[in-house]
C-alpha cells in the first residue's frame, strides 16, 4: 500500500476557478515527489487539499488515501488527528507562517500538547531539541519571529512540521525568498530529514533544478492537470510535454554561453482557470500544437519507463528507456 494515493483529485473554488483537474498522484513512505509548474497552476490548491485547508465553499472530489484512509471522507475529529500527526505542511511563505505574538518555542510545542498529550514541561524540552536538530540554537525557542531571520524562520516551520513524527511532510515553497546559501542548506536539511526517518515529502517550486536535484520523482502541472510525471532528473533533462520542456530551458544552462546570453521563455500567460479553452488548455501557448489539441483533452499516457505525459505527440507504445541519467550540470548543487 502506497503512503498516499490522490485519485481523480478535482478543486473548484466557489467562483468556479477549476483549480486542480483530475490530478493523479501517488507516493511511498521515504519518496520525494517534486510538483512544478507556473504561478495559478494548481500546485498550492494541491498541497492544501491533501489536508482540507481550502476555503468554505470549495468543491472537491476524487480521494486522498493517506495510508490506505480517505482525508475527504474524515469526519472533523478524526481529521485534527490526523493534522501534524499523520500529515504536516511546510506552508508558503515563512515570514508570514508564524504568529508574530508568540514565542518560536510555544508555537512548536502547540501540536505536541494537542496530539502528544506531553505535558508543557516535556513539550518545551521536544521544542528546544527540534530546534537543534534543523541547526538553531535551543534558546530561539524563548525568541519572536520577528527576531529571526528569513532561514531561520523556515527552519522553525520545518521544525513545526517534524514535532509530531508524521508520516508525510508537504513543503510549499521552502524556499521562497531565500538567498542560495541558505536555500542549499534548508533543502540539505529537508534531505537529510527525509532520509533519516522515512517519511514520504511533496515539495512544491518553481525551480526545475532544485527539484532535479533533490526529488526522486517529479510531476508538472499547468493549469490545474499534471501534464508529465517521471523520474525527477529524466523530465528535467529530456521532457516529453511541451510545457515541460518549455519550463525547463527557462534555466540557463551552467557552461554554456548561448544559453546564459539568451535564456528561452514561453510566450503567453497561463489561462483563468474560471474560463479554461477548449481541449488541451495550453494549446493557444504550444509551438508545436495541431489542429485536434483545440478540440481534444490528451490524458496522461505512457511516454517511456516510469513516464507519462498527456500531450497527442506522445506515442502510446513508448519505448522502455534506460536509467535515470546523471543530473544536468545546472541541477548539481555547488554552493557548500
Amino acid at each position: 500500500m502506497s503512503l498516499l494515493e490522490v485519485r481523480d483529485l478535482t478543486v473548484t473554488y466557489a467562483g468556479g476557478a477549476a483549480a486542480v483537474r483530475g490530478v493523479d498522484l501517488r507516493l511511498e513512505a521515504g519518496q520525494k515527489l517534486g510538483v512544478a509548474g507556473e504561478s495559478g497552476c494548481g500546485k498550492s490548491t494541491l498541497a492544501l487539499a491533501l489536508l482540507r485547508l481550502l476555503p468554505a465553499g470549495t468543491r472537491t472530489g476524487g480521494e486522498i488515501l493517506l495510508d490506505g484512509e480517505d482525508v475527504l471522507a474524515m469526519k472533523w475529529g478524526r481529521l485534527r488527528a490526523v493534522r501534524w500527526a499523520g500529515a504536516s505542511i511546510v506552508f508558503q511563505g515563512a515570514m508570514h507562517s508564524l504568529n508574530p505574538v508568540h514565542r518560536v518555542g510555544d508555537q512548536i510545542a502547540e501540536p505536541l500538547l494537542l496530539h502528544r498529550r506531553a505535558t508543557p514541561s516535556e513539550a518545551r524540552r521536544k521544542a528546544g531539541e527540534l530546534l537543534e536538530q534543523v541547526g538553531l540554537p535551543a534558546a530561539r525557542a524563548a525568541g519572536h519571529p520577528h527576531e529571526l531571520s528569513g532561514g531561520q524562520r523556515q527552519r522553525v516551520m520545518i521544525a513545526m512540521a517534524l514535532a509530531c513524527d508524521p508520516m508525510l511532510i508537504v513543503a510549499d515553497e521552502p524556499t521562497t525568498a531565500l538567498d542560495v546559501m541558505i536555500q542549499a542548506q534548508i533543502l540539505r536539511l529537508i534531505e537529510r530529514t527525509v532520509a533519516g526517518r522515512g517519511v514520504g515529502l511533496i515539495m512544491i517550486s518553481h525551480d526545475l533544478a532544485v527539484l532535479a536535484d533533490t526529488c526522486d520523482r517529479l510531476a508538472v502541472m499547468y493549469a490545474g492537470r499534471v501534464v508529465e510525471e517521471g523520474p525527477a532528473r529524466r523530465v528535467y533533462a529530456d521532457a516529453r510535454h511541451p510545457y515541460a520542456r518549455a519550463l525547463s530551458a527557462a534555466f540557463p544552462r551552467v557552461g554554456d554561453p548561448a544559453s546564459r546570453f539568451a535564456p528561452r521563455g514561453l510566450a503567453g500567460d497561463p489561462p483563468d482557470p474560471a474560463a479554461l479553452p477548449a481541449g488541451c488548455a495550453f494549446h493557444p501557448r504550444c509551438p508545436v500544437a495541431l489542429e485536434s489539441c483545440a478540440v481534444d483533452d490528451p490524458p496522461l499516457r505512457v511516454a517511456g519507463a516510469g513516464r507519462r505525459a498527456a500531450c497527442v505527440r506522445v506515442a502510446q507504445d513508448a519505448a522502455e528507456e534506460p536509467g535515470d541519467p546523471a543530473p544536468p550540470k545546472e541541477a548539481r548543487r555547488t554552493t557548500p
